[in-house]
């Protein structure tokens, strides 16, 4: 009979590390199969050397027991494992720890990737851990005077907090600002000791007392989509529902789609 699946973060994580025992091959770590194996895979004394774990702890969390797992005992197991950078990622995400190592792409998204913003009818861009830009359309450029153009900061936060130019465009600046860093503070809590984000956040504290006022009040929100609506210069008041998603493999960017409004006239949508 198959067994049912374990429901709770402690038994997910008993599951997962018992399925990644049993199918490793002994061999691939230079451990004789030998015959008095009774199970595939490893043994847990063999997992416990590998990943540098007391044999009775490491079995404590396959059991499901009730055992705190910190942060670099989770890095040894997927260390010792030898685990791909999608099982090391659910191994932290069942545990419910941050992985220190954070594994992934550091580089840019290949051209083919970014790219991607060229075939969206409507303004779109994409943004780095940091929150620059990366490539952006060209109704992106037109629409966002001052950030995207020719002579715009390219950085979304120094935009918002330091361009005038971005009080007038965005409609009731005032609350969309505050959210916006509520959502970068928690999209960069996993790089807390990031310099390019300690940097830029001590800049902004710096240089916009409105930034240091959002940042003190520590905020933490999700990233959302939603009706957004702009009021341009030369093409007037502007609805948008914007739609925003994690690129595949590159973890630290994200595409950002402005969709014409299907509540409003798509009039206020423009061409270019």
């Amino acid at each position: 009979m198959k067994r049912p699946d374990p429901i709770g973060p402690a038994l997910s994580l008993s599951a997962f590390l018992r399925a990644l025992r049993e199918r490793q091959s002994p061999a691939e770590f230079g451990l004789a199969a030998g015959p008095r194996r009774r199970t595939p895979g490893l043994r847990r004394e063999e997992v416990a050397q590998l990943c540098g774990l007391s044999v009775t702890w490491y079995t404590f969390i396959e059991q499901g027991r009730d055992v705190s797992v910190s942060a670099p005992a989770l890095a040894r197991i997927a260390r010792g494992l030898r685990l791909s950078p999608a099982e090391r990622g659910y191994l932290f995400e069942v545990a419910g720890k941050r992985d220190p190592e954070r594994p992934g792409h550091r580089d840019d998204p290949p051209e083919a990737i970014l790219a991607c913003v060229d075939a969206i009818d409507g303004p779109a861009y994409i943004l780095d851990r940091t929150w620059s830009a990366r490539r952006w359309n060209a109704k992106a450029s037109l629409l966002f005077a001052g950030w995207l153009d020719d002579d715009g900061e390219k950085n979304l936060l120094r935009y918002i907090f330091l361009r005038p130019e971005a009080r007038t465009l965005i409609l009731d600046w005032t609350s969309r600002a505050q959210r916006v860093v509520a959502e970068f503070r928690a999209a960069v809590t996993a790089y807390s000791d990031d310099p390019d984000i300690r940097r830029l956040v001590e800049e902004l504290r710096l240089g916009s007392p409105d930034f240091e006022r959002c940042w003190e009040t520590q905020g933490v929100l999700a990233r959302e989509g939603g009706d957004r609506a702009f009021n341009h210069p030369t093409m007037g008041l502007l609805h948008y529902q914007q739609v925003s998603l994690s690129l595949a493999g590159w973890p630290d960017y994200r595409l950002t789609m402005l969709l014409p409004s299907p509540s409003l006239d798509q009039s206020t949508s423009y061409s270019a």
